[in-house]
């Protein structure tokens, strides 16, 4: 099965339930959004109500026009639209149709401690590193070496 087909099944399983307004938890996969997201933690999504206010720096549920789900940083808010990085890449991907963002990420498990995505530390974490962005291959890297030698990866 596809990445596309993979992700178009999940769709049809929580797309009803987003908007029922039901709060969903889900183990994101992928690397993109390594360092403040890893593929252990857990988050909460909370579907998007009416015209809720989107804000720079929140994580945020989409979906392309291809179908992919994807989890990413919102990093730019336009006239045209909503641009959106992942905390591992620097390529922005946009603008998006405020039609095509789903969810929020509100709260974020991590070794079995939750913690709330607008808690002031996290924050401040995700704003500096939404600002290195364009140094980020620079500090990715050797923390990634780092924690696949922590992990016991190769």
């Amino acid at each position: 099965m596809t990445q596309e087909e993979k992700s178009q099944e999940l769709y049809k399983t929580i797309a009803p339930l987003l908007e029922e307004g039901k709060n969903l938890e889900i183990h994101p996969t992928g690397t993109s959004m390594y360092p403040l997201l890893t593929g252990e933690d857990v988050v909460i999504l909370k579907p998007l109500i009416g015209e809720e206010k989107l804000r720079k720096n929140q994580i945020l549920l989409y979906r392309r026009e291809n179908g992919l789900l994807v989890l990413h940083r919102l990093c730019k808010i336009r006239e045209d639209g909503f641009y959106f990085v992942g905390d591992n890449q620097t390529e922005v991907e946009g603008p998006l149709r405020r039609e095509a963002v789903l969810a929020v990420v509100t709260d974020i498990c991590r070794h079995g401690k939750w913690f709330s995505a607008k808690a002031p530390w996290y924050l401040f974490l995700s704003r500096v590193w939404l600002f290195l962005r364009p140094v980020r291959p620079l500090i990715s890297r050797p923390l990634g070496m780092v924690y696949r030698k922590i992990k016991g990866r190769k």
